[in-house]
């Protein structure tokens, strides 16, 4: 393992709050009782200074932290490692054979098929759209007075302003936000562990949990539905949103289409996907900021410089490097999927040890970003490690995966984000709450549980420049 991150650029007498790992064997109930509750709690302590850890309960499993190891799995023996059989079972209800779930030729058609309504210039175009969100999102912080805001609360709201504009274009005819309560109240109980699912039982037992929990996504995907063959009818108006590039996508190879179902499991994939766990990257991105007032300063100097009071752009975007060093660095200490899943197909070797068919292979997204050999001083908060990004092994750092699998939606997250953490840096000035620290707490994403409470104290009220 290599050493590829930068010493800290000043002193931290604190580290920000972490989770609290396993320091001894749990046992089949004790981790899942942990699972259930939150899925850090199954990390054990060595998994930050150890290239694999292994065990069984109920199955066999490993935990894999080793770089070249974690290569082999989601790149050159991809196929070998699709999602796990309780990663397919939690979600497949929710959003079906989707881009998230579906392995091999289903999966592969609909990537080159959703792949052009991901380019440069769709994302780019979605700058004005992300910025007014934002923009909302100040001024309702400032309406709030000097009172504690909640930031995770205001930031699921703003990007789930962003995601339902760029998807059905405001148009009234979806309720997104009952969508978005849906899928949620289904995560909630049916996103978590089942005992069936440690023991192995096969999938077609049922699972008391995710059978209560569906009448709801049921009728979701009924209003979803109907959404779709409106728009179908109906066709584009003015620019292109996300509906409508997927409605035009095709399979360049097989000339395939999305039909409704494909197209409805797909829109609900992006909408949940899509809003909160970016939301949960500026909310912790936010704390850290709170946490660290240098960073702020220097953030803060960085969109003066090259923003000006002039409304962020695409084109700021790419220039604002330090503000991407931050939300980098947030997501490799609080990253929205904490742990990657997957069922070995066959034997194989990682890190010298057996792999069977059958094992369960874990990527701990959260401690593969604090392991002590891969990461200087990794539990504390310095986005300057992130100023050369070749000095970083490109497979210690995951949290948008990698390989064919990678993200599709990675360079719109990283859009919003730097756009939303700049426009509220340079109208704030956030501090922490004493005594209101956000737990890491991880289901199916990693949130801070409890909320993030911070003050946030007005800089300069918006400019005339700002409402153009």
């Amino acid at each position: 393992m290599s050493q590829p991150a930068s010493p800290l650029s000043h002193d931290h007498p604190a580290v920000p709050v972490r989770a609290q790992l396993a320091t001894e064997p749990l046992g089949l109930f004790g981790s899942l009782k942990a699972a259930r509750s939150n899925l850090l709690n199954i990390l054990p302590e060595i998994a930050v200074r150890q290239p694999m850890v292994s065990g069984r309960t109920g199955l066999r499993w490993h935990m894999v932290m080793d770089p070249g190891a974690i290569r082999q799995m989601l790149l050159t023996k991809v196929e070998d490692y699709p999602k796990s059989k309780a990663t397919k079972n939690i979600l497949r209800p929710a959003i079906g054979d989707s881009l998230f779930i579906a392995e091999g030729a289903h999966w592969r058609w609909q990537r080159r098929a959703a792949a052009p309504v991901f380019s440069h210039r769709n994302i780019a175009n979605l700058t004005p759209t992300m910025a007014a969100a934002a923009d909302r999102a100040a001024d309702r912080i400032a309406a709030a007075g000097p009172r504690a805001v909640d930031l995770l609360e205001e930031m699921v709201a703003t990007t789930f302003d962003v995601i339902s504009e760029v998807t059905f274009s405001g148009d009234g005819s979806f309720d997104s936000d009952g969508v978005h309560r849906a899928i949620d109240a289904y995560i909630a109980e049916a996103g978590k562990i089942s005992l069936l699912d440690m023991l192995g039982v096969p999938d077609w037992v049922p699972r008391p949990g995710r059978m209560m929990s569906g009448h709801a996504v049921g009728g979701m995907k009924k209003v979803a539905d109907a959404a779709i063959e409106a728009r179908r009818q109906r066709g584009s108006k003015g620019l292109p949103d996300l509906l409508d590039l997927l409605l035009a996508g095709e399979d360049p190879e097989t000339k395939k289409r999305m039909n409704t179902a494909e197209l409805r499991d797909n829109l609900l994939t992006f909408i949940v996907a899509g809003h909160e766990t970016t939301a949960l990257t500026l909310a912790w991105a936010l704390y850290l900021c709170a946490f660290d007032q240098q960073v702020q300063s220097k953030a803060r100097a960085e969109i003066a410089n090259i923003c000006g009071n002039a409304p962020i752009t695409g084109a700021h975007v790419a220039q604002l490097a330090y503000l991407r060093q931050i939300v980098e660095e947030t997501l490799r200490l609080y990253p929205p999927a904490g742990i990657i899943s997957r069922t070995a197909q066959k034997a194989d070797r990682l890190c010298a040890r057996e792999i069977r068919p059958g094992d369960t292979v874990m990527i701990p997204i959260y401690a593969l970003g604090r392991h002590h050999q891969l990461w200087n001083n990794p539990d504390s908060f310095d986005p300057d490690r992130f100023a050369d990004r070749k000095s970083i092994d490109r497979y210690a750092y995951l949290p948008f995966g990698d390989g064919p699998r990678i993200c599709i939606g990675a360079n719109f997250a990283i859009q919003e984000a730097v756009i939303i953490l700049a426009t509220l840096l340079r109208r704030f000035q956030f501090e922490e709450v004493s005594g209101r620290p956000p737990k890491p707490v991880m289901i199916l994403t990693l949130r801070p549980e409890g909320g993030v409470w911070l003050t946030a104290k007005p800089l300069r009220s918006k400019t005339p420049a700002a409402l153009t």
